[in-house]
């Protein structure tokens, strides 16, 4: 940073809203009056304290390239007025334009204003570019979704996932911290009456169980055409956001938009812990190119640049992966086409077969499949060898590669079956097993198989009578190396990714109408894969270390035939050298289910929050610690949701509260 533009750090402002709300905003910019281009970052995890370490990373490093970057928490979040209400909500979209307005209309501002954000970030800049505000005219969006249903953490493939309670929370924790004193001489008050009015999102998303009204709200697949603003779309094959790149740069069509698929997890690419990459370069370029209105190469870029991975040996950790960087100009590519592969008894054929297979897994299937959005724990998220629960589902094995072959896009299962239940769900996996016997997971999706082709419509089954599914699984991009075999596993269950029907049904494949189609990848000549550099230097947090951050994960088996899955992540404590405040948190997560028993399944999730600061002058110390637990669990027939909160000053509990949802199931 010593050889670009000194910056300014403006620690707090306040962005009026035009009925008299405030949002709280943290700002750097270049040195001097400007006028400069402007990026705007608008979350609800506190600029003071939640991404402060982040964004130190970032926001700096943009400000130094001639940029005025402004972090703006959402209303009821951090220090900003008002009380949150959902996520992607109406207030907060509007809001979001008031901000961009307000923004555009500073002496300091060109008037011109890109959005930039990893996950909600993500969302709400593509959902704000959809609505179009006059000031936007740029948008990097990172591990998003253009389908709040169908693409979000919610739901996948009309199954839930139990996801859904998770983040709901984290939520609950996230949004119960407290305002800071040194900002808001409310903070008590304004604390204690934003805990008392944060609705129960867990329940409030269970209660949408198809793609309704409230999914589409906020997903830009409703309409292609409606983003006029060019969008960067970047995510890492191990997280869980994956669909949203190649869908933008297929579908958009009022704006450029191109995709990058790199090997990272949940984290801006700098970060990633597998392997980091010059995220700043890809940003820089493409808001130079449309705020500033420089030709820095964006429109240049190939539709479509991704990280062709390879097999490397499964492993909980984010460890670094085998591949390379390829490049599609444009996406769809005429270098992709469908190789239908008709199912044949344990394994493929090339015409379709007669004959049946029977899929019934245990209820335990999915223990080595990870977390479903490795970069949010502290580490061992991601799958393990699949060999485990290969073996308790049903196989479809291709003959050793007598040569290399690429999959590229969206694999699709087509299945004929019948079912001996009313609801039924079945998990497609699509692993590559080596001749050591390992099985790496390329992609996977579950499909509830009440649903309807849109998901809006969900029938209870009739057992016996044969249906037929088309589904995709998710994007991918691997190279299977010649001797290794493809195996596509089918099961009844994915715990704990995706929560279990209700019963343990028995699915019977008719193979006549079976078969795994695959998005196959032949290129005589490849293109220049424009590949990011390595990461450069960038600024850190400026923080006293009090506990460094750490995790542990443990299953076992207990005595009646549960199994369990335990995990605890310290995220550490660390001192604010601007401000002073300090900040401690940890998470306790459990998961549990019988093999026999799919209506068993239950999550237990605890976090602990603490925030201090030594009193200055006549001022005394001031401490909170916040305490929640949630939990869900079933029965055939209902969810039970709950969750609880203490909270302290000091060492007093100045409030304890309790909710309890019961939800009926529906076709879930």
């Amino acid at each position: 940073m010593s050889a670009q533009t000194p910056i300014t750090v403006t620690e707090h402002l306040w962005i009026p809203l035009p009925d008299g709300r405030r949002l709280a905003a943290r700002m750097w910019q270049p040195a001097g009056a400007g006028p400069f281009p402007a990026i705007l970052e608008y979350l609800p995890y506190r600029k003071r304290d939640g991404t402060a370490p982040r964004d130190a990373t970032t926001h700096p490093v943009f400000a130094a390239n001639g940029y005025a970057c402004v972090r703006v928490d959402i209303a009821g979040s951090g220090d900003s007025d008002g009380r949150f209400d959902d996520e992607y909500s109406e207030q907060e979209l509007s809001d979001g334009e008031a901000v961009l307005e307000w923004i555009a209309q500073q002496p300091w501002s060109t008037g011109k204003v890109g959005m930039i954000g990893i996950s909600w970030g993500g969302f709400n800049g593509l959902q704000m570019a959809y609505r179009r505000p006059e000031a936007l005219k740029a948008v990097v969006s990172v591990a998003s979704t253009v389908d709040r249903y169908a693409d979000d953490i919610h739901y996948m493939g009309g199954c839930l996932l139990s996801d859904n309670k998770n983040w709901a929370s984290q939520m609950f924790a996230y949004m119960t911290r407290p305002l800071d004193p040194k900002l808001r001489p409310d903070w008590r008050a304004e604390w204690l009456g934003r805990i008392n009015d944060l609705p129960f999102m867990a329940a409030d998303w269970l209660r949408h169980q198809t793609r309704d009204a409230f999914w589409k709200h906020g997903s830009v697949c409703e309409d292609w055409s409606a983003i006029e603003a060019p969008v960067l779309a970047i995510t890492g094959w191990a997280d869980a956001y994956v669909n949203a790149p190649p869908a933008l740069a297929a579908k958009m069509t009022g704006a450029p938009a191109k995709a990058l698929m790199g090997p990272w997890e949940h984290r801006y690419a700098h970060i990633s812990q597998i392997e980091a990459a010059d995220f700043h370069g890809e940003v820089l370029r493409w808001f130079d190119q449309y705020l500033k209105g420089e030709d820095a190469g964006a429109e240049a870029l190939p539709d479509y640049r991704v990280f062709m991975q390879e097999f490397t040996a499964p492993s909980p950790k984010n460890l670094p992966q085998n591949g390379r960087w390829v490049a599609e100009a444009q996406w769809p590519s005429p270098n992709v086409a469908d190789m239908v592969w008709p199912l044949a008894e344990g394994g493929f054929a090339p015409e379709p077969q007669a004959g049946t297979a029977r899929v019934q897994s245990p209820a335990t299937v999915g223990q080595a499949g990870g977390y479903f959005c490795p970069g949010i724990r502290i580490d061992n998220e991601r799958p393990g060898d699949q060999s485990v629960d290969d073996r308790a589902s049903t196989c479809f094995d291709s003959t050793a590669l007598l040569a290399p072959m690429e999959i590229l896009g969206r694999p699709r299962v087509r299945l004929a079956f019948s079912v001996d239940k009313p609801v039924a769900q079945v998990v497609a996996r699509l692993c590559d097993v080596a001749p050591s016997g390992q099985s790496q997971r390329i992609t996977y999706r579950p499909r509830n198989l009440c649903h309807d082709d849109s998901h809006e419509v969900a029938t209870r089954l009739e057992p016996g009578k044969r249906y037929e599914v088309e589904f995709e699984l998710n994007e991918c991009a691997h190279r299977v190396l010649a001797g290794h075999q493809l195996r596509l596993a089918l099961s009844t269950s994915y715990w704990p990714i995706v929560w279990p029907a209700p019963e343990a049904a028995e699915i019977m494949l008719h193979l006549d109408g079976c078969a795994l189609i695959l998005p196959e990848r032949r290129v005589e000549v490849e293109i220049e894969a424009q590949a990011p550099g390595a990461a450069r230097d960038y600024p850190k947090y400026q923080a006293e270390v009090l506990g460094k951050p750490w995790g542990e994960a443990e299953t076992r088996v207990e005595a009646d035939g549960t199994h369990v899955l335990e995990s605890f992540d310290s995220y550490g404590a660390a001192q604010d050298l601007t401000h002073g405040q300090r900040v401690a948190s940890n998470v306790r997560m459990r998961y549990a289910i019988h093999p026999d028993d799919p209506a068993s399944a239950r999550f237990d999730c605890a976090w602990v929050f603490n925030f201090g600061r030594d009193g200055e002058g006549d001022q005394e110390d001031w401490g909170v610690r916040i305490e929640t637990d949630s939990s869900m669990h079933c029965d055939t027939e209902n969810f039970t949701l709950w969750r609880g909160i203490k909270a302290y000053e000091g060492e007093e509990v100045v409030l304890t509260r309790e909710w309890t949802e019961v939800i009926p199931r529906g076709c879930l």
